[in-house]
């Protein structure tokens, strides 16, 4: 039973900032805008149809760019022919007005039947019965192998009431956003520089040499006209940090870390690559044309890329590529796997269609090769991903990289582990002067550090609570 006092606690809970980017888990800088669709009542409804056998009508929330709402769509149109007696209804949105809309509907008590949600939002939505447990309606359906989709993304949103990571499940994973590093081939080809191996990540002294022989003023007016670098720090610091052996938080996920030294030597190196290094614009250059577009325009060598990118790195006017992000003191890259996951209401009227649509857009090979096809996501299931990659005849040709960074490097971020990700957001919120140099990292992290220390003490005190 849903327990009153679970709700206030939930709606204090559920608006963080997601990963990936945009699909995944997380969104970058070149987030898609895309218009709101309808946002009306979620209330399940039962028609009749023709042939007098019920018509269950399913409500599904999502959100995403143009081109990954287009290919949701033509998927849940796919599952309506395959399931003729569920219609669905799309309730879809822009990716930075969903947090908002599906905390209304939770407010309003009128989940929808199907949604996307945060892994980090997975603990406070099954302690407060939001979140249907899956694991009995995935066991029964012989159609899907659990063993052929990322371990990494179904364990995402596990539970076992105490540990997330374990346990039940209570969403599938929407897809794994692996953030890769790309680069400009055609500029590299251009400048005659050897391209960059895929196989063996630059040393952080590499790639400031590379960045500084790629940053160039091609008009001749003083300026450069052409960067080495667009890092935005919320999402990219992540690689710098782990890959320099620290991180946010500790093991026992009770203490915050960021004072480690070697944490400040990771974010005064990115703030360095637009300070001293001037590989990167700066803030003023980044207002008049910010780094994702200068990427686009092919006036940037290196820049972040999300599966979610390909289809609108389609038209691009140059060639690009992945590679591992440059390494620090540890010799090994290291980067951010983002998701969604998608679960169902524990209030729905209609269980088995609601898991039945879930795994369709999850975990079906029909499913999958639509979302595949539209270069929206890496496929989840691993066979199909395997065969994908292979394929170097289509853009990017390493997208092999992808799936190293699932299996290998990429880890979820640190907001994840907690009850609510304040603590981590934090972090973010008054970096600008350290990035803009007037700040150093060593300053910064230890002026920080107790105020994220004391949101995480909350954090865990929220949680606790919750369970009782």
């Amino acid at each position: 039973m849903l327990k009153k006092k679970g709700w206030f606690t939930l709606l204090s809970l559920i608006l963080t900032v997601s990963v990936v980017l945009a699909g995944c888990g997380g969104n970058n800088n070149n987030a898609a805008k895309s218009n709101t669709g309808n946002t009306g009542t979620t209330e399940n409804t039962a028609t009749k149809t023709d042939d007098s056998k019920e018509t269950k009508e399913l409500t599904f929330m999502y959100r995403g760019g143009t081109d990954e709402q287009a290919a949701y769509k033509k998927v849940v149109e796919k599952f309506e022919a395959d399931h003729p007696n569920v219609k669905v209804k799309i309730i879809v949105t822009a990716a930075d007005q969903y947090a908002t809309k599906l905390k209304a509907s939770i407010t309003g008590k009128s989940i929808p039947d199907v949604f996307y949600f945060e892994s980090g939002d997975l603990k406070a939505y099954v302690n407060s019965g939001v979140l249907l447990d899956l694991n009995s309606y995935i066991e029964a359906n012989k159609d899907i192998n659990l063993d052929n989709i990322w371990k990494y993304g179904v364990d995402l949103y596990r539970y076992d009431g105490t540990m997330a990571g374990q346990g039940n499940i209570y969403g599938m994973p929407k897809d794994v956003g692996p953030f890769a590093l790309g680069y400009n081939k055609t500029m590299f080809e251009k400048a005659g520089i050897p391209l960059p191996d895929k196989d063996k990540p630059y040393t952080w002294d590499e790639f400031v040499k590379v960045a500084q022989q790629l940053t160039v003023d091609t008009t001749g007016d003083g300026k450069p006209d052409q960067y080495g670098t667009g890092f935005n720090v919320q999402w990219a610091l992540q690689a710098f940090v782990w890959s320099n052996g620290a991180d946010w938080i500790d093991s026992t996920k009770t203490k915050v870390t960021i004072d480690d030294p070697k944490f400040a030597e990771a974010l005064q190196y990115m703030a360095d690559l637009q300070n001293k290094y001037k590989v990167t614009p700066s803030t003023e250059q980044a207002q008049t044309l910010d780094t994702y577009q200068r990427w686009m325009k092919g006036e940037m060598a290196f820049f972040p890329v999300g599966p979610w990118d390909m289809s609108t790195y389609e038209t691009l006017p140059f060639d690009y590529d992945l590679i591992p992000y440059p390494a620090g003191s540890t010799g090994k890259s290291a980067t951010w796997t983002g998701s969604l996951g998608i679960g169902a209401s524990a209030k729905t009227k209609y269980p088995e269609e609601a898991v039945a649509l879930i795994d369709y857009l999850t975990a079906s090979k029909e499913g999958m090769e639509a979302l595949v096809k539209a270069k929206v996501q890496i496929p989840n299931l691993i066979d199909m991903a395997t065969e994908w990659a292979a394929d170097t005849s289509t853009k990017p040709a390493n997208k092999e990289e992808f799936l190293q960074i699932v299996n290998d490097y990429g880890r979820v971020l640190p907001g994840h582990y907690t009850y609510n990700a304040e603590w981590y957001n934090l972090f973010f919120t008054d970096i600008q002067p350290v990035i803009d140099g007037k700040v150093t990292a060593a300053d910064y992290v230890k002026s920080e550090q107790p105020k994220m220390q004391k949101l995480l003490d909350k954090a865990i005190e929220q949680e606790e609570k919750s369970k009782k």
